[in-house]
């Protein structure tokens, strides 16, 4: 490991999301540390996400919800996977299995992990714990849609593994995690003779 020398951290923000400051030096491949470089850190926590599949119909769930960060470059409304942020003290499986009842309305049948990720490493510390989950109508236990409280408005989508193949195609799911969760699910033959796709 390559040495880090964290000189100064300030807080800029203290919100829902955090801002840190930093003054660091990291060595180099010669091994000579740069001089003070400043750094900021978008923090906001660690999530969970899962490409999840309806065992009876063989269909897909994903989300639809508004996210404002992307109203100047697309329309604020998102197709995605099912995600969300772990809590304080909570393990990723754990918040996986409560964001898929909140989100969906199931509980999780079979889990399976597919990997984790930083999210954009170059600003920000968040990183995704990526699953594949099946449900089915026996673990059915609400509407799903999200909770009222958190003010989200989810609307499940289901598509088959056909028409997710053509959306991701077309363009029409431009979210990393939703990207990259479809390209293992389609990379492995198993999953396609097991959905038809």
């Amino acid at each position: 490991m390559r040495r880090v020398d964290v000189r100064s951290r300030r807080r800029l923000l203290d919100d829902f999301f955090t801002v840190d400051e930093a003054e660091v030096s990291f060595e180099c491949a010669d091994g000579s540390m740069t001089p003070p470089v400043r750094r900021l850190v978008f923090e906001r926590g660690d999530a969970v996400a899962a490409v999840v599949r309806h065992i009876e119909s063989g269909s897909l769930l994903f989300t639809e919800q508004f996210r404002f960060p992307t109203v100047d470059k697309d329309t604020g409304w998102l197709l995605e996977v099912m995600a969300g942020m772990i809590d304080d003290g909570e393990v990723p499986e754990t918040a996986l299995r409560r964001e898929l009842e909140e989100e969906l309305g199931f509980r999780v049948g079979r889990l399976e992990p597919i990997t984790t990720f930083f999210v954009s490493p170059g600003g920000s510390s968040e990183r995704i714990f990526l699953y594949y989950a099946e449900v089915s109508d026996m673990g059915r236990v609400s509407d799903g849609g999200g909770l009222a409280a958190e003010q989200e408005e989810i609307r499940i989508v289901r598509m088959s593994p056909k028409e997710a193949r053509v959306a991701l195609r077309d363009g029409r799911l431009p979210d990393a995690k939703t990207i990259i969760g479809l390209q293992w699910l389609f990379s492995r033959p198993d999953r396609d003779e097991q959905q038809g796709a």
